[in-house]
């Protein structure tokens, strides 16, 4: 990637945003917390309803947003929302306010939501650069991972007697820590011309439709990464403090657990670019998600060993760190500049109601124990991964060579 490009700089600042808006030290006891609340399995995949409720409200106007006054003024919006919603976890104790906290920061992911690959992805165009967007936006990832390593091992250490003192300390700290993203925001630097669609709104969003009409894999592409993810990552990891505790780890050893595994999802998006250069992007969104599959199928029945619950937590975060990537890269390729946040955002509104479907789903099937539910988990990820995948350039669609020449042969 070039150096002193607007697109180095705009990487360069998400980078340090990321960082400091990914620090919440209660992430190690996250469902140790919960539970602690007085909420069960049942109610934080409720949890997980109401914030994937409060994106599915904010996609489209947030998205919209983004395209008319820039992705700079929308991240720094997000940015705050998002440190009210976790400030609320401090006086939680009664069921309404967890779910007006979950709305909230659901609501303020939609900020980013979109926002962040549409500037990226026109900063990397002013330079010729836009075939690195899975690069880049590993880069930026990657902060998340380095900044859990230190946050996860002192939030396991702060709260290791799990006692409402600590929890509450946590959060605070979490909160100080989130409140300088919004300071590093300010040096981004919107792309020319984004930020500048002035037409109608309805027009607005009519265009993004089209583009989704006119490249429908785009479609069928979102539904394959968003059917794996949310029982691979976004179910999974809410209970894996829980999982490491009752496969016999003590709690001040789970953030020493969590913060290895970031590191090695640290590194793993900082290869992204590495690996799509050996590999086919479609082939390689096939074989992650059978992974996921497999992780999660191993959950079932596997989970109360340690040994193989960390390696199944291995599996999980690799597809975690890999996949959004690699698909944000073959999307943007069919997305038009003008409405490209509103595009991803009309995409994301698909994701918000799977997160419905899927998350009321589950947890009816949760009160049956974590076995029933990660084979529920696994049969979601299952469909999700045979969805077809296609791109419209760069890419050559490595299966369906490999068939092709395989029935020619055998023929």
């Amino acid at each position: 990637m070039k150096q002193g490009t607007l697109a180095s700089r705009n990487i360069r600042v998400l980078f340090w945003a990321e960082l400091f808006g990914s620090v919440r030290f209660i992430q190690p006891v996250l469902a140790l917390f919960y539970f602690s609340r007085g909420l069960d399995e049942a109610s934080i995949l409720w949890l997980l309803l109401f914030w994937s409720t409060g994106v599915l409200i904010g996609e489209i106007p947030t998205g919209m947003f983004a395209d008319r006054y820039g992705a700079k003024l929308s991240f720094m919006i997000g940015a705050f929302l998002s440190i009210i919603s976790h400030a609320m976890l401090i006086w939680a104790y009664d069921p309404w306010v967890f779910v007006i906290s979950s709305l909230l920061s659901g609501f303020s992911v939609t900020f980013f939501s979109g926002a962040d690959e549409a500037f990226i992805y026109e900063s990397l165009k002013e330079s010729n650069e836009e075939n690195m967007l899975d690069k880049a936006l590993g880069i930026i990832q990657s902060a998340q991972f380095m900044v859990m390593v230190i946050v996860l091992i002192l939030g396991a250490i702060i709260a290791q007697d799990l006692t409402d003192e600590q929890f509450v300390l946590l959060i605070a700290l979490g909160v100080f820590f989130q409140s300088l993203q919004i300071v590093l925001l300010t040096f981004a630097k919107n792309p020319p011309e984004h930020g500048s669609y002035r037409e109608n709104p309805f027009k607005q969003v009519k265009e993004g439709m089209l583009a989704i009409k006119k490249a429908p894999q785009l479609l069928w592409m979102f539904l394959n990464i968003t059917l794996v993810f949310i029982p691979s990552v976004a179910i999974f990891d809410n209970f894996s403090d829980k999982l490491l505790l009752d496969a016999g780890l003590p709690v001040y050893f789970i953030g020493f657990s969590l913060a290895g595994l970031s590191v090695f999802s640290f590194f793993v998006s900082r290869s992204i670019g590495w690996m799509t250069s050996r590999i086919s992007r479609i082939l390689f969104l096939y074989i992650t998600g059978a992974l996921a599959v497999f992780g999660l199928l191993l959950a079932a029945f596997y989970r109360e060993n340690l040994w193989i619950l960390l390696l199944i937590m291995v599996l999980l975060r690799f597809v975690g760190a890999v996949r959004y990537p690699v698909y944000a890269q073959l999307a943007n390729d069919m997305i038009p500049s003008k409405v490209r946040a509103t595009t991803i955002s009309l995409l994301s509104i698909i994701d918000s109601v799977c997160d419905l479907l899927v998350f009321s789903s589950v947890a009816t099937i949760a009160v049956f124990g974590f076995d029933k539910l990660f084979l529920a988990a696994a049969a979601i990820a299952f469909v999700g991964s045979l969805l077809p995948l296609r791109s419209v350039k760069r890419e050559r669609n490595w299966l369906f060579l490999y068939f092709s020449k395989a029935i020619l042969f055998t023929g």
